[in-house]
């Protein structure tokens, strides 16, 4: 039960609905988010947290989502559903183009639940849902990839659109001789095209000579300085190609209606599967946002608990981020054991009404399906009732006054509270005198007490926290000051009581000492000296805090260095066990191996007949033998391969520091292999052969045969100094724009092609002529009607670069034909 009803307003839900709806893909999800309401049925509300998570999860580390083509379908689905009615090309469309996501959906969570448990909630809400392929294979053959309908998606559709065509076509050729003729006889001018009036084909021409045109007169210009003319020879083509229209929309709409017959018995499982598309988008819209406050999935218990560490209010979160705040996280336990209900008390502006609001979102968000910012070790419970009286409730209307409203609410607390309710209520006591608003309020804190309801509840009352340090299931909290920088810290801590320091923030606004004084005289001695106790509690808490803060700490640094050290030693030994096992198998190899040669030795001495050229040389291979037992071991000796890692150290070192023998360089005389460029230029080649005067010289993948005189040779240590600031370029790069030099061709030719495959291809081969430095190029367009050369020449006016565009001479070509200059 939520009380009252404009609950979600109270506590900020209706802006989070409406960040979520804002992140919806299309009207099915947007539809969910409106529905979404607060639940008390755990494994329900379990269900909604973990689909969240893991679409989490998704959002982070799958690339192969999809996330397009979300399409609201439904109502064209329920119009079919009356016989005689049928789907339009882009319903038809819309359809094809969702059931294609729905599949793509599906698929990836089939592919997923075949890999393991990977998505087990998402992957059970997309079990049951089918893909109708029979259905978008029905559309492939009735619609192409632009959703207009085929020429071949029937006999008879081809047919019309083949003749529809032709006889276009054959109109088309009739107006161009009429208007030909009419123009070599004046009566049109040069520049007049045929154009379309009420889908007929027409001529414009100007009043003076409707008469000199035989034909129908269909319109005039707005000016009346044109009419526009039917020729009688098409006339009857004219009417020939409005009676194929006819039957050519005739025919799509029995393709359509055809369609729509084979769909309507799928309509109710057509229906379930973008119920599921509705969920997926809705689902998605929550993780993102998610992800936006930085909200987990945290330990989510079926029973009356909160135990929520670091816990942020994300609209605060959200309004911070964009000014380049932080948000202090709230700790917050409410617990059958430590408290039920915690008195929250401080200075005003401290942060009271926040923290009270943020319970109730962040439980609000919960019980709706959302995950929550907080960290992943809180324990979060389930509560079947949250009420909530903050604000001003009061009403001319209704005749209530602010606190008859308070009044109201707390009548229908105490009625209706239970062990499972959370009751957030601000300032507490308010809006009345003081002596009695506060013996009530004391009253009505212990029947919630007594009906063992949880709450948050704000209050400056003295018998209030009185009341909470007495009596058991009742805590107080504080929301903590800094008295020497006179600022809240928004800060709550649990355990004592806060003072309201009333007195600090006088002095600090300003009001005199003497009205200060008075007031502390009116109120007694006792009441200022227990208030400087409540501060003086404060500040030795927050000082034992941060002290605690600090152990915990270097206790975890601790921990972290034993685990790592531990971790290591673990290493080491293994090392060391793998070290002695493998020299163990060397040292048995190596002995058996001398064994079996000393034994074959001694066998071959023993066959020589003591021969004492034999005995020498087998004498001198056991040496040898020897010896390289002895160059093995040294070799696996781990100590002697340091020393000599170090030793190879101190010799780079020593060579290092030894004089750099300078360089014989000889500028005048150029041999093979020099490094040489064109004098004022910056590009190096390297000199492959010396011709006498000529030397041939590779620039990159380019052989040139230069004269001595041009180049200039150039020093190793000049090309290390002067490469870093001559060039950007890789090797691999200068030899691709070496290559493009070489195949670059001085002109280009469009014609033939359309508007827009024209301007990228010339938008190319610009980019390409001044990558290699070409002073001018020619563009091959035509005549034509003139469109693609204006295209052209509108483009080229904006490119930087270009310096001038002219047509080619009259005797190359003349309009056909653009020159393009470059700067």
């Amino acid at each position: 039960m939520i009380y009252p009803k404009n609950f979600e307003q109270k506590i900020g839900f209706d802006k989070v609905r409406h960040l979520i709806t804002a992140k919806c893909l299309c009207a099915l999800g947007e539809e969910k988010v409106g529905q979404m309401a607060f639940s008390t049925d755990y494994q329900l509300i379990k269900q909604q947290l973990y689909q969240t998570n893991e679409f989490v999860r998704i959002l982070q580390e799958e690339d192969e989502f999809p996330s397009g083509n979300f399409y609201d379908v439904r109502d064209s689905l329920k119009k079919i559903r009356i016989e005689g009615t049928y789907l339009l090309e882009g319903e038809v469309f819309d359809i094809r183009r969702s059931l294609q996501v729905i599949n793509e959906i599906v698929r990836f969570f089939r592919i997923k639940a075949g890999e393991g448990d990977v998505y087990p909630y998402l992957c059970q809400l997309a079990a049951d849902v089918g893909t109708f392929p029979q259905i978008t294979k029905r559309i492939d053959t009735i619609l192409d990839k632009y959703g207009d309908v085929k020429d071949n998606a029937s006999v008879e559709l081809a047919q019309i659109r083949k003749e529809l065509s032709r006889t276009m076509s054959g109109i088309s050729k009739t107006l161009n001789s009429i208007l030909r003729l009419a123009q070599s006889e004046g009566f049109v001018d040069r520049d007049v095209a045929p154009t379309m009036r009420d889908g007929r084909l027409v001529i414009p021409v100007a009043p003076a000579f409707k008469r000199k045109l035989k034909g129908i007169v269909h319109d005039e210009s707005a000016s009346g300085k044109t009419v526009f003319i039917e020729p009688a020879e098409v006339v009857e083509a004219n009417n020939r190609i409005r009676e194929l229209e006819s039957e050519e929309k005739r025919e799509i709409i029995r393709i359509l209606t055809d369609f729509t017959n084979f769909v309507r018995p799928e309509i109710p499982d057509i229906l379930y599967s973008y119920e599921f598309l509705a969920q997926i988008d809705f689902i998605r819209a929550k993780a993102i946002f998610s992800i936006d406050i930085q909200a987990i999935l945290p330990i989510f218990e079926n029973k009356q608990q909160l135990d929520w560490i670091r816990a942020i209010h994300p609209l605060l979160f959200l309004s911070h981020r964009r000014q380049n705040k932080t948000v202090v996280p709230l700790d917050i336990e409410l617990t059958p054991e430590k408290g039920r209900v915690l008195l929250i008390s401080g200075p005003n502006a401290g942060g009271k009404s926040v923290c009270l609001k943020t319970v109730g979102l962040l439980q609000y968000m919960l019980q709706s399906g959302m995950l929550i910012p907080l960290y992943e070790s809180s324990r979060t419970g389930i509560f079947s009732d949250i009420f909530i009286d903050i604000g001003d409730e009061q009403s001319i209307e209704n005749d209530l006054s602010t606190y008859s409203s308070h009044l109201t609410n707390m009548k229908y607390f105490v009625r209706n509270c239970n062990s499972e309710s959370i009751i957030l209520i601000d300032e507490f006591g308010s809006g009345t005198e003081p002596q009695i608003g506060g013996a009530i309020a004391e009253t009505l804190l212990d029947r919630f007490n007594k009906k063992q309801s949880f709450g948050v509840i704000t209050t400056h009352y003295q018998n209030l926290k009185h009341y909470a340090d007495e009596n058991e299931g009742v805590m107080n909290g504080a929301m903590l000051y800094d008295r020497h920088e006179m600022r809240p810290l928004f800060k709550l801590s649990i355990g004592n009581p806060g003072s309201s320091f009333a007195v600090e923030i006088a002095r600090k606004i300003g009001l005199s000492e003497d009205v200060i004084a008075d007031a502390s005289r009116i109120v007694g001695q006792d009441y200022i000296d227990m208030d400087k106790y409540l501060q003086d509690i404060v500040r030795d808490k927050r000082y034992w805090e941060s002290k605690r803060q600090n152990i915990r700490q270097q206790e975890r640094r601790l921990e972290e260095l034993t685990e790592r050290y531990q971790s290591d030693l673990q290493k080491i030994e293994t090392q060391r066990k793998e070290i002695v096992a493998q020299a163990k198998a060397d040292a048995e190899r190596l002995l058996a191996d001398t064994n079996a040669r000393i034994e074959n030795t001694i066998k071959e001495i023993k066959e020589a007949q003591a021969e004492k050229e034999k005995t020498k040389n087998i004498r001198k291979s056991l040496d040898e033998f020897r010896h390289k037992l002895d160059e093995n071991n040294t070799g696996n000796d781990v100590i002697d391969g340091k020393i000599r890692k170090i030793k190879d150290r101190e010799d780079r070192k020593k060579k290092k520091q030894q004089p750099v023998k300078q360089e014989n360089f000889n500028p005048d005389v150029i041999e093979p292999g020099d490094v040489v460029r064109i004098k004022g230029q910056h590009s190096t080649g390297e000199v492959l052969e010396v011709k006498g005067k000529n030397v041939v010289v590779a620039f990159g993948a380019i052989k040139s045969t230069l004269k001595m005189d041009q180049l200039e040779k150039i020093s190793k240590n000049r090309i290390r100094k002067e490469t870093p600031k001559n060039t950007f370029l890789s090797s691999q790069t200068f030899d691709s724009m070496s290559e493009k030099k070489l195949h670059f061709k001085m002109e280009i030719d469009v014609r033939g092609m359309r508007g827009e495959e024209a301007l990228q291809a010339v938008t190319y081969y610009i980019d390409d002529a001044i990558q290699c430095g070409v002073g001018r190029v020619r563009i091959l367009h035509g005549t034509g009607t003139g469109v693609l050369r204006q295209i052209i020449r509108d483009y080229l006016k904006n490119v930087s670069g270009v310096s001038r565009f002219q047509d080619e001479h009259v005797q190359f070509g003349g309009s056909g034909i653009t020159v393009v200059e470059f700067e």
